[in-house]
């Protein structure tokens, strides 16, 4: 015959720490699949360029990138990129065309890339591949400049106003819609400030 049960064993509180567990596993499940990523709002927005001077790519027919580039009056594209990047060469289709875009460039709008944790060999092939959408790029190999702008992983695009002023933060791979409907936009309101 059984022992029978003790009070405890047969209380419900017996099953809370369970309870929780499950609700809590649950949250954490519903805030991952809730939301688009790149509508995280950024610190840095109205405020200035952190200071860097980066090197150029050895290799490449442009040259570094420093904040007294973003400070030359007129309004500035930094897309964060790495060679290893499956997003960052889905987007760079985009860059290509906005780097060609006869609007954009009779507004002084200029496009600079900061080659993101990448090997120099790796991020030359890349953009020597798939063509050079940048007039400046950066080389930050240990994410250093990447950190001080705040960006949360590759690829991050920003407009910056031609005081150096950050003016907005697009967040994942631009695609030609989201160029034309959000980053082209954001550049105007920029050029108006």
């Amino acid at each position: 015959m059984s022992e029978p049960l003790t009070a405890s064993q047969r209380s419900p509180l017996r099953f809370l720490p369970l309870v929780l567990f499950a609700l809590l596993a649950a949250l954490f499940l519903v805030r991952l699949f809730s939301g688009d990523a790149s509508r995280i709002p950024s610190a840095l927005i109205g405020k200035p360029a952190p200071q860097f001077d980066l090197p150029a790519l050895a290799g490449l027919d442009a040259p570094g990138l420093a904040t007294a580039d973003l400070r030359k009056g007129h309004v500035s594209l930094v897309n964060v990129f790495a060679s290893w990047c499956a997003p960052c060469r889905q987007e760079h289709v985009t860059l290509m065309s906005i780097a060609r875009d006869e609007k954009l460039k009779g507004k002084g709008v200029e496009l600079y890339g900061l080659s993101y944790k990448d090997e120099a060999a790796n991020a030359l092939g890349f953009l020597q591949e798939a063509g050079n959408p940048f007039q400046r790029v950066g080389v930050d190999p240990a994410g250093r400049t990447a950190i001080d702008f705040g960006v949360y992983g590759v690829p991050e695009t920003f407009v910056i106003k031609g005081d150096g002023t950050i003016a907005y933060k697009f967040i994942g791979p631009l695609t030609p819609s989201a160029a034309a409907t959000v980053l082209v936009p954001e550049i105007e309101k920029a050029m108006a400030n």
